[in-house]
């Protein structure tokens, strides 16, 4: 292909140098002279492992050529790769103003060229940038439409300084946020023979892709520090810690846990929690990341408190009790404490929960329920189908096939139904539907 590359710092250089090695024709694009000298001559402007020797194989290729004119390079090649850097201002937003310019510059381009052209953002974007922003420009600079005469779209890249080379030859995936099939074919055709898989989604999923992935590494670098300066009070070798958690690639290396549902709770993640926060201040070690954790949890249930709240409904009928479904475990059940919520704020509550059963309860549950929420234990009631037939709003709590199913054959127009676990084929469902935060 001829591809032309916007921003020559690290994830474009070395896009630059890998695409010209494969034997595409490549026209790098940058405001620094500088960089385009020493990629011209056959030099690296990054420091990277494996640049040097790699830049100069390709400049001497005679497929590589540099400029400062974005006309020049969008006419002279079929796609563009936008890496240009968009670092936080000073008040943690994202500074967008060179790719903003560029995209006014690009789109100038736009309009005098005959031939389609497809513009990839590879910069990270905060999620809604490419169709608020980016688009509009491209398309009031062009004079042209987006699907028609050229496509935006986005790409997220995974390249780490320091194997950024080994990272574009084996990348853990490739996506594509498009909006038509026309850009997904041809970064299929430019990156499809990556030995991974290629998956095309929205655009705005794609932007949010990459801020998700940054932030779940920085969890984890942030946890297993949390867990070595505790480890280091306690006396223990926090790399024989990490190096068990990560042998577990059932629940801890895993998918599990990485859906979105409703809070967590049960016998042992709240207090397994507070104790370890305990041991920590006990020893002055401070723990900030794990410490937030019960606190988000929190706001999670106060979310769905105010969902049920907003919608100005008064007969609410909560499906689901235990703190996961298929238990009849109550403790620290997270839906305990919305019923809880929902009766303090004067709301009629008719509960639903196969499991719960207060004729069946034994032991620690009778207790926890004859001592903390016996109010509750007289708005159970053994019929789902009565729960659903006497409610205004339905907060579904468990995602069984039974409840599902009664849901999609009972529910009516006029009713609600606050979905906290994400059913399956909610669009059968005859009333309102809400999402707890989807």
């Amino acid at each position: 292909m001829n591809i032309s590359i916007f921003g020559l710092g690290y994830v474009g250089a070395v896009s630059l140098a890998c695409l010209a090695r494969d034997g595409h024709r490549v026209v790098g694009v940058d405001i620094d002279q500088a960089k385009l000298d020493l990629i011209a001559s056959g030099k690296t402007p990054v420091v990277e492992e494996g640049m040097v020797e790699l830049m100069a194989e390709t400049a001497g290729s005679g497929r590589v050529s540099v400029t400062r004119d974005v006309t020049e390079a969008v006419h002279a090649t079929d796609l563009s790769l936008v890496c240009v850097g968009t670092p936080s201002a000073a008040n943690g937003s994202q500074d967008q103003g060179a790719i903003v310019r560029l995209a006014h510059d690009m789109g100038a381009a736009l309009r005098t060229k005959r031939d389609g052209h497809v513009v990839v953002f590879r910069s990270t974007l905060v999620p809604g940038t490419v169709e608020e922003t980016l688009r509009p420009i491209l398309e009031r600079e062009s004079g042209k439409r987006d699907g028609v005469g050229f496509h935006a779209c986005f790409q997220p890249e995974f390249l780490r300084e320091g194997s950024s080379i080994r990272d574009y030859d084996k990348p853990p995936f490739t996506v594509v946020g498009a909006a038509a099939e026309a850009p997904v074919a041809a970064l299929k055709a430019l990156f499809g023979h990556l030995p991974c898989e290629f998956h095309a989604t929205s655009i705005r999923a794609a932007e949010m892709l990459k801020y998700c992935c940054n932030n779940f590494h920085a969890l984890k670098i942030a946890f297993a520090n949390e867990t070595a300066r505790l480890c280091e009070a306690l006396g223990v070798d926090p790399f024989e810690v990490m190096e068990l958690v990560c042998r577990d690639t059932q629940l801890n290396i895993s998918r599990a846990y990485l859906r979105p549902g409703f809070a967590f709770g049960g016998s042992c993640l709240p207090k397994d929690l507070r104790a370890t926060i305990y041991l920590a201040k006990m020893r002055d070690v401070e723990l900030p990341m794990l410490g937030g954790i019960l606190p988000s949890n929190r706001t999670h249930i106060e979310r769905a408190i105010a969902k049920v709240l907003e919608s100005g409904r008064k007969r609410i009928g909560m499906i689901g009790l235990s703190f996961k479904s298929g238990t009849d475990d109550l403790r620290e059940s997270p839906l305990v404490t919305l019923a809880e919520q929902l009766i303090g704020k004067g709301l009629q509550l008719l509960v639903y929960d196969p499991e719960v059963q207060l004729s069946r309860l034994l032991g620690a549950n009778r207790r926890f329920i004859e001592q903390h929420v016996p109010h509750i234990g007289s708005l159970m009631c053994d019929d789902l189908q009565d729960v659903i037939g006497e409610s205004d709003l339905l907060v579904v709590g468990m995602n069984d096939a039974h409840t599902v199913r009664m849901l999609k054959e009972r529910v009516q127009a006029n009713q609600i139904v606050l979905d906290l676990v994400n059913i399956g084929r909610r669009d059968d469902l005859r009333g309102r539907y809400i999402g707890l935060c989807w």
